[in-house]
């Protein structure tokens, strides 16, 4: 079963919904999956490369040899260093020569992007989580929009869906729900609202294609939206995740030295630098593999819908028959 949406039109998709990429829970058999189910995965390169352990090209042709559908690429496009920048600039030129067209661009100018895509005529789509930001990003020749509400898990908006959407809508793009969705009747909820499609995070993790440790994907099952806090000791600004005991031990606010430097220009991108090191620490070490002892985990209050780990492609079937009669 088929919903015909700009989105889909544009990435040749059977199924309005989007894998959103995950750090670190983006690993390359479940991109593959929802994309061969008729969504469309989306690879995380730093989860791919670090966490996961692939060679760029060579994880993005492993995705290849399990699908021959069309999966996309996220560019955290903030220039925190000439170094990032330099390492993103070459995963994107990999990413289209390896046939990727489709982008999801966050934070930053998304220009860059859109002029190296265009050539071979690629569709490039940038978080927002407010008009101005989506103004920005239009600015910069984007073809959609990735509307992150204030129920997503990661760096989530301060929008409901409901707002965000009148905020966006005039607009005149394409415009993806990100945040809340799932299970099937909320899905089915967003279209129905005006959104061309959605782009799901946590529902993804519960599946079994997701190599995230079973503990997370458990603790996923059982949360309740209440469970669900923000915190900034992850990565200077607030992130949803589950209020577990590794989370209570490490607290939710910055320190009052991180707080200032995160105010000042001159000093945000330094102080974003070592919490990111220091996450990237704190994963190595527990690498995916540990209980929720050690540690964090991502999610967002679309928990009230998930009630079981399940395939990709019958959690995918799922979601279609909630359109069916459409």
């Amino acid at each position: 079963m088929t919903r015909e949406t700009r989105l889909t039109r544009q990435l040749g998709i059977e199924l309005p919904i989007i894998c959103g990429a995950m750090y670190p829970c983006s690993n390359p058999e479940l991109v593959a999956a929802a994309s061969a189910a008729g969504a469309i995965g989306v690879v995380q390169p730093v989860s791919l490369t670090y966490v996961h352990g692939h060679e760029f090209r060579a994880g993005l042709r492993l995705i290849k040899s399990v699908t021959d559908r069309p999966f996309g690429m996220n560019a955290l496009i903030e220039k925190s260093s000439r170094h990032y920048h330099e390492r993103l600039v070459r995963w994107v030129d990999i990413a289209l020569e390896e046939g990727v067209r489709f982008f999801i661009t966050s934070l930053g100018n998304p220009k860059w992007v859109v002029d190296r895509t265009a050539q071979v005529g690629g569709v490039v789509y940038h978080d927002v989580t407010e008009r101005k930001w989506a103004d920005k990003a239009i600015d910069g020749g984007v073809h959609g929009l990735i509307a992150v509400n204030n129920v997503a898990g990661g760096h989530a908006g301060r929008l409901s869906p409901e707002a965000l959407l009148d905020q966006l809508a005039p607009l005149d793009l394409p415009v993806v729900c990100a945040g809340g969705v799932g299970d099937p009747k909320t899905f089915r909820r967003m279209l129905d609202l005006g959104y061309d499609g959605v782009q799901m995070g946590t529902r993804f993790i519960a599946t079994s294609e997701c190599n995230a440790h079973p503990d997370y994907k458990s603790a996923i099952v059982r949360a309740q939206p209440k469970d669900i806090v923000l915190t900034e000791r992850l990565t200077g600004v607030p992130v949803s995740v589950i209020n577990n005991d590794y989370i209570q031990r490490l607290g939710t606010r910055s320190g009052r030295l991180a707080r200032w430097m995160l105010r000042h220009r001159r000093t945000k991108y330094w102080m974003r630098s070592i919490y990111a090191l220091t996450s990237l620490r704190r994963l190595k070490k527990s690498s995916l593999t540990s209980g929720g002892a050690q540690e964090y985990w991502q999610a967002g209050k679309s928990v009230a819908g998930i009630d079981s780990i399940k395939p990709v492609a019958d959690l995918i079937q799922e979601f279609a028959g909630a359109i069916a009669d459409k």
